[in-house]
């Protein structure tokens, strides 16, 4: 009788550790990685991966599945991209520990809204408030089967609301009995298999009605109190968003958290996409704080932060305008049939952007330099004159012409790539740099937020083919970048049964079509629990994604199994 379930022949073994891939095969039995080498038995199944790449499930430490994992099973779009392990909780927003009453719910639904561009409606539709503290949320999760698995860190924002009520939400300084109670209560969930602690003190954080995430410029006793729970209960991940593009940022207060806890901390790390930069001092601060002995880790998503704009989108160059205000309400296609109208599309483009100073954002949509037509084939590094600004001096027009003739073409209208950070144009490889540094990892897909506006949780195909295939100057080898996305992300969140191909080890493996890896065309769905919009990113390439041993995905096809849950931390 074989002693192996399956196993995969042949293949180019990219093992995660950052070493020379090789041709072995890979056996599996019992849903763990039996034996790596040549001339393995027999299993009972078979894959001949000749030719292809096989690599460790992808471990993704910066998602926003929060609400989704409590109505769906399949956290796609980032199970399209050969990931296999989310954590969720990130940016201190999320939904437990939350008082039963409608308001709090109301509120923590309106913050997540505001952060991550979920809807509120889908959130009031599709939450089912059966918990109430952060144990039995992580209760919850571990009653449904998943397409992954997925970890959770306690959210500051919810878990300062909760001890403190309205206190907390408008940002007012913690008491000494406050801070006890919320430490209590992280170390409880720690207990009960929390990941860590997430936070936010970025000014660009908001509830849709505006106000400031509960956590701004909240003070660093309060952290460091949260950060020395981590250090009494010997585990957890300190997970934080500051303002590092800001004049003047620095690392100090991470270092200072780092040390207090003595566990790992991870945080957000990118680029302007013009000077003045401040990544090159933030490296250099990144790696002296790891040679005197802290555990500090940068997410860094491998290309620009992209906002996809359109018509049929959240977000649209003229979506402040007052013309287009009057018509935003019209369902999709009638609203086409009239911002086709010559006299309407003379006076939207001739509109000014509401000067309210609180619409930045509506400025910022319209960063014409930096915009694109991302093509069926999507480009995500096209050159200068590519852009809009670059098509429209061309033409000798002005760029809201260009934008505005694009987005009322085809039955839903076109759509726009707007690079807001990470771009770049040739003349400076910021991303390339950062890419290279040994305490960067690969991140910030934020995989089920930002449902009409972004969709980078395809960072992982994007790395893979781009980075370590396609590029012609400063490639990347595909075995860092698996490394990154694997071994190195396992680590950050104490992870030591994943990210390797490697005996005994858990068997989350992806089969993967080097040649043909690529990514597709986003695409809006309506499938919310609302029946609200979302954009996914589906790829080809991916012969076969495995999660515990089972097969989840044959050619981006999901094979109706659901090995994934929840993992509670160690």
């Amino acid at each position: 009788m074989t002693a192996f379930d399956l196993v995969i022949r042949g293949g180019t073994v990219v093992d995660g550790t950052g070493g020379a891939p090789y041709v072995a095969d890979v056996a599996i039995a019992k849903g763990s990685i039996a034996a790596v080498g040549t001339g393995l038995p027999a299993g009972r199944e078979e894959i001949d991966a000749t030719g292809k790449l096989v690599t460790p499930g992808f471990v993704d430490i910066h998602t926003h599945y929060d609400g989704q994992v409590t109505w769906d099973n399949r956290l796609a779009p980032s199970s399209f991209h050969g990931i296999t392990t989310a954590v969720i909780g990130n940016c201190g927003v999320g939904f437990a520990p939350c008082r039963t009453d409608d308001a709090t719910r109301e509120a923590l639904a309106r913050l997540m809204e505001g952060v991550e561009d979920i809807p509120h409606p889908v959130l009031m539709e599709g939450l089912p408030w059966t918990w109430e503290t952060f144990p039995e949320y992580l209760d919850f999760l571990a009653s449904r089967p998943y397409d992954m698995d997925i970890l959770a860190y306690v959210p500051h924002a919810p878990l300062r609301v909760y001890v403190m009520g309205e206190r907390g939400a408008n940002r007012e300084p913690a008491t000494p009995e406050d801070i006890a109670e919320m430490c209590r209560l992280l170390g409880e969930a720690l207990d009960k298999g929390a990941a860590g602690i997430a936070t936010s003190r970025s000014l660009f954080h908001r509830s849709s009605d505006g106000k400031p995430i509960p956590t701004f410029e909240v003070s660093q006793l309060e952290l460091l109190a949260l950060a020395g729970v981590l250090r009494e209960k010997g585990k957890g991940v300190f997970q934080i968003v500051e303002d590092l593009n800001l004049p003047g940022a620095n690392l100090n207060a991470m270092r200072e958290l780092a040390a207090a806890s003595g566990r790992p901390l991870t945080f957000s790390i990118g680029t302007a996409n013009a000077a003045p930069y401040e990544y090159p001092h933030l490296l250099e601060e990144l790696a002296e704080a790891n040679r005197q002995g802290l555990d500090l880790k940068a997410q860094l998503i491998p290309r620009g932060i992209g906002m996809i704009l359109g018509f049929e989108m959240a977000l649209n160059p003229f979506y402040t305008t007052a013309t287009y205000r009057s018509l935003a309400g019209l369902p999709l296609k009638e609203r086409l049939k009239r911002l086709r109208e010559p006299e309407i599309r003379s006076a939207i483009i001739a509109e000014p952007v509401d000067p309210d100073p609180a619409s930045a954002l509506g400025r910022a949509v319209r960063q014409f330099e930096y915009m694109f037509v991302l093509g069926d084939e999507p480009d995500y590094e096209q050159p200068p004159e590519r852009s809009i600004a670059g098509r429209a001096r061309a033409a000798g027009v002005t760029p809201e012409e260009i934008a505005y003739d694009i987005l009322i073409e085809g039955d839903s209208g076109g759509k726009l790539y707007l690079a807001m950070a990470n771009y770049s144009d040739g003349k400076l490889d910021a991303v390339g740099e950062i890419l290279s540094h040994p305490d960067v990892v690969l991140g910030l897909g934020d995989g089920g937020a930002h449902l009409g506006t972004i969709c980078d949780a395809s960072y992982s195909t994007f790395a893979l083919a781009y980075w370590a295939r396609d590029r012609q100057t400063g490639r990347k080898t595909v075995e860092d970048m698996v490394h990154r996305m694997t071994q190195a992300t396992a680590r950050v969140m104490g992870l030591t049964d994943r990210g390797l191909i490697r005996a005994g080890l858990r068997a989350d493996i992806n089969i993967i079509d080097f040649d043909k890896l690529a990514l597709k065309a986003p695409e809006v769905v309506y499938d919310l629990p609302s029946g609200d919009r979302r954009l996914l990113q589906r790829a080809d390439g991916y012969e076969v994604t495995m999660v515990g041993g089972e097969i989840v995905y044959r050619n981006g096809e999901p094979t109706g199994v659901l090995p994934g849950g929840l993992v509670r931390a160690a």
